[in-house]
């Protein structure tokens, strides 16, 4: 396994992304009709704007059908608060032309309403989904070892589940399953709808008595890498994920277990996701860093699962 090594140091800054509201100012007869005639600007037609003063969800243009990422209210019948929850963006929207202080206090207190309505919201969505993940668990069987899956990554199952022809990769926070993430035959990978993922994680190995532990983002990665090193890894799921999961490590482990974050290689995709978010949340912990490095010029591996199977076939071409 030919990797490189960079000791990473821990970060003196943080950043705050700030999306402050932008106001949209309209000339209407009407709430409704101003509202109307700012949203059908941002692509969005088609709703029966009502202003009780309750917050609305509706579809944002640029993703899914379903997906109720945008959303607005409307506090008083001359102000209402528009936004997209995926994006950060807010906007106020008024009858009257001019700039009016109360309507802008109502808009601040109705944004605000939105996000505790939201948030509320996405805790019980989770709370759902974390009890549906343990009654699936529970009712799964060990995962068979001749899956299409696990052959083709050449792993072995460790403490997967399956249920019929999918497995069941568990994913934990704070001490708890709060997410499974399914994969199929062929390789189809989804998680349950409106689960946990942020921060949440699935462990190949035991931390007791470990000495060293990695973090990577795929299972099959994390089984390639602890059955090639004997040490616990934790598969984070996601790159953007890795750096919420390494913070919670290093403050719930003692001080003299390392870490190390074993980062995919994007070396084919702008930007390399992979080792951009890896070198960050090593720099964020102070941990360890390294990477896999191909022996081939023209495919497509990415982590270290890859790397493995790639030098398996270089061995096998020999």
């Amino acid at each position: 396994m030919q990797t490189e090594m960079r000791k990473a140091r821990p970060s003196v800054e943080s950043r705050t992304r700030h999306n402050a509201p932008h106001p949209a100012h309209r000339q209407s007869t009407t709430i409704e009709s101003a509202l109307a005639e700012a949203l059908a600007a941002r692509g969005v037609t088609g709703l029966a704007i009502r202003a009780d003063g309750d917050v609305h969800r509706f579809d944002a243009p640029d993703k899914r059908r379903g997906n109720l990422a945008g959303w607005y209210v409307c506090p008083s019948l001359e102000v209402a608060v528009f936004g997209f929850w995926h994006t950060g963006e807010q906007q106020t929207v008024t009858v009257a032309g001019e700039h009016d202080p109360i309507a802008a206090e109502q808009a601040r207190q109705a944004a605000a309403k939105a996000r505790r309505e939201r948030e509320a919201r996405r805790q019980q969505e989770q709370a759902q989904t974390a009890q549906q993940a343990r009654q699936e668990w529970d009712a799964a069987a060990l995962a068979d070892q001749r899956h299409p899956y696990l052959t083709a990554k050449r792993v072995q199952p460790h403490s997967l589940r399956q249920q019929g022809g999918v497995l069941l990769v568990p994913l934990h926070a704070d001490g708890e399953l709060v997410n499974l993430q399914r994969i199929r035959a062929d390789g189809t990978k989804r998680f349950l709808k409106r689960g946990r993922i942020k921060g949440a994680a699935s462990l190949v190995g035991r931390l007791a008595g470990a000495g060293h532990v990695y973090v990577t983002e795929g299972w099959a990665t994390a089984a390639t890498i602890h059955e090639a090193s004997g040490c616990p890894v934790v598969a984070t799921m996601a790159a953007n994920n890795l750096e919420p999961v390494a913070r919670t490590l290093r403050r719930n482990l003692p001080a003299h277990i390392a870490i190390t974050i074993a980062a995919d290689n994007d070396r084919r995709k702008a930007g390399n996701a992979g080792l951009t978010y890896g070198r960050h949340a090593a720099e964020i912990i102070g941990a360890d860093i390294t990477w896999p490095r191909f022996p081939c010029e023209d495919c497509a591996c990415s982590d270290f699962n890859d790397l493995a199977a790639c030098e398996g076939r270089k061995e096998a071409a020999a």
